[in-house]
């Protein structure tokens, strides 16, 4: 049986299994500190009986107003664990907190539009297309050669407290934006 926990600073020297993925962002230590020390109870991890990390999310509350929302900054699951609903346990419980703790509108995220597994994820979590931000990632590496600056839907979910439903777009995907 695995453990649902709070992401903890020595996790860091455990995540390589999860964060070695071609579609994972990687960040430095202090990006992941100043989550752990900001927002304590919008990241956690997902650990195997073993003690090995099988996956996690960062998350913070962010915006202002009826903008108020929470964000998932990372959520990732190593190769070996995906398919076992750990990525919508983790989001469940963020989205919780989002709502419950922050009292926020909605909660975003942003994917990469070739991604077409997690986008179908989430849209089957209740998130829709916001927008299209292009260029939102920067080239990287990826093991098979390099890849082009690449655009991410913004994705968003709404909670109860968007009782007008502002955080939804029908048309998301049509709307086309320059990254902020």
């Amino acid at each position: 049986m695995s453990v649902l926990r709070p992401f903890r600073a020595d996790d860091m020297f455990k995540f390589n299994n999860i964060n070695l993925d071609g579609w994972t962002e990687t960040y430095d230590l202090a990006f992941y500190l100043s989550y752990l020390s900001t927002w304590p109870d919008l990241c956690y991890v997902q650990a195997a009986p073993s003690g090995r990390l099988m996956g996690y999310i960062l998350g913070n509350a962010e915006g202002a107003s009826t903008d108020w929302h929470g964000h998932v900054t990372a959520l990732t699951v190593a190769p070996e664990y995906r398919r076992l609903g750990l990525a919508r346990a983790l989001t469940a419980l963020l989205e919780f907190v989002a709502e419950n703790i922050y009292h926020a509108y909605f909660v975003d995220l942003f994917v990469r539009c070739a991604n077409d597994v997690a986008v179908e994820m989430y849209e089957g979590m209740g998130y829709s297309v916001w927008r299209r931000i292009r260029e939102y990632y920067g080239s990287f590496g990826m093991g098979k050669g390099k890849r082009d600056e690449e655009d991410a839907f913004d994705m968003r979910k709404p909670l109860s407290r968007d009782v007008a439903r502002r955080s939804v777009r029908a048309n998301g995907r049509d709307v086309v934006v320059d990254q902020p």
